[in-house]
């Protein structure tokens, strides 16, 4: 399996992207490490390839999972930058990860991109924002139905009900405690597999550094930032968000 730091030192042209490859291993490591660089080039470059490869062979349900993946994290990279494109990627999300809800064996973690690629969308199409957020709420429902302890599905879960709460309130605590038990899911699971999706430690590990450090608990805040930073080293975000707690 190549390693993530090992993609850095390689032109995009010259890494291929496997013909039926499999839900976790390179391919997500590609897309991840474009997402957490935050180059939405190797992210557009990534999406046109896989959009090639699932034309070629749109019977492969996990092309169709990569490509989702790969539109939800070019999504939320050019949410500010260009909302236009970011809307644009998530209505090729849900399109693409449709094929993949389908399939029983792999519901839940399509269930996952699915519900956030839905909530997501909301925020650019105002007029069918409130169907979204409810299409959003059931799907991740459903995902938690079937597998209550998958760690994306804590994670999005946290995340959907922090940015509702009010901080300070008895929701947010809440919250709070349904991302810590995102994170602790993640410890318990491998970092990342052949043959099934791996990503979201670093994820879980920096949203719960950002909550410490709201909360003003420097060194918790240090503590998850830093695993987020070894789970992911050139995470810029977790990077940007360790050396603002050095001048605090």
């Amino acid at each position: 399996m190549i390693k993530v730091s090992a993609l850095a030192a390689l032109p995009l042209a010259l890494i291929a992207l496997p013909c039926g490859a499999q839900f976790g291993g390179d391919l997500q490591a590609q897309i991840l490490y474009a997402y957490q660089t935050q180059d939405l080039n190797q992210l557009r470059d990534l999406k046109q390839t896989l959009a090639a490869q699932v034309k070629d062979d749109s019977s492969d349900l996990s092309l169709h999972y990569h490509l989702a993946h790969a539109d939800y994290r070019f999504a939320e990279i050019a949410a500010d930058k260009s909302p236009r494109a970011a809307e644009d990627a998530l209505a090729d999300c849900l399109s693409q990860i449709k094929p993949v809800t389908d399939d029983p064996t792999q519901a839940v973690e399509a269930l996952v991109i699915e519900s956030a690629c839905m909530g997501d969308l909301s925020k650019f199409r105002k007029v069918q924002g409130v169907l979204l957020r409810s299409q959003a709420a059931d799907r991740l429902a459903s995902a938690y139905k079937l597998a209550p302890l998958n760690p994306r599905v804590l994670l999005l879960r946290a995340s959907r009900d922090l940015a509702a709460a009010k901080p300070g309130s008895p929701e947010h605590a809440k919250a709070l405690a349904e991302l810590q038990r995102a994170a602790e899911a993640f410890e318990k699971a491998s970092a990342t597999s052949v043959d099934s999706p791996g990503w979201g430690h670093a994820d879980a590990y920096l949203a719960l550094g950002r909550e410490y450090a709201r909360r003003g608990d420097v060194l918790s805040a240090r503590n998850w930032i830093e695993k987020a930073l070894l789970a992911a080293p050139d995470y810029r975000d977790a990077q940007r968000e360790l050396a603002a707690l050095v001048t605090r």
